[in-house]
């Protein structure tokens, strides 16, 4: 099945449209990585540039394939021993709900094991995130534990090698 996005690595660039992103409060509703203080497009770029000394991660942009938009991130942050752990999310409020968060983690998850090669890719969601849940378990991550707000999950590459093979609609074309 072809995918209306495809992933890039982020450019610097980017800061100037994420920076507007981390300073929406709905957006970071469901995780615990919240901006404590506004982000400038400059404290962004610091960010960013950082990154980019990082080798031990996998970020990417998510763009619109017909328009090249950049509308969000999806990452393997701390690889390490073959492991590594899985966040995403939406920027741009205008395409939640539309199935972008199922291709995008996808198309990452296809790096991690296939690229990467990495063994395990675990990652936090929050309980009341139904529909990232949902998905997470559609591609064969597990439970692992739980608190009062986040659940943690994990994937191991012989699980999802399994889930891929038998479900190829869950396996989108770059």
């Amino acid at each position: 099945m072809k995918t209306n996005i495809y992933l890039r690595a982020l450019k610097i660039e980017d800061a100037s449209t994420s920076y507007k992103w981390r300073n929406i409060p709905e957006i970071w509703k469901y995780t615990k990585f919240r901006p404590k203080e506004p982000i400038s497009a400059e404290i962004e770029e610091k960010w960013l540039l950082n990154c980019y000394k990082k080798d031990n991660e996998c970020r990417r942009a998510i763009c619109l394939r017909d328009t090249h938009e950049y509308i969000g991130n999806v990452q393997i942050v701390d690889i390490e021993n073959s492991k590594g752990v899985f966040h995403l999310f939406i920027g741009n409020k205008s395409y939640w709900g539309k199935g972008i968060g199922k291709d995008a983690t996808s198309q990452i998850l296809k790096i991690g094991f296939n690229e990467l090669r990495l063994e395990m890719i675990s990652l936090e969601v929050h309980t009341y995130n139904t529909a990232a849940l949902h998905i997470y378990k559609k591609f064969g991550f597990t439970e692992c534990s739980e608190n009062e707000d986040f659940i943690e999950m994990a994937l191991s590459r012989s699980a999802y090698n399994s889930i891929t093979t038998s479900t190829s609609s869950l396996v989108t074309e770059t």
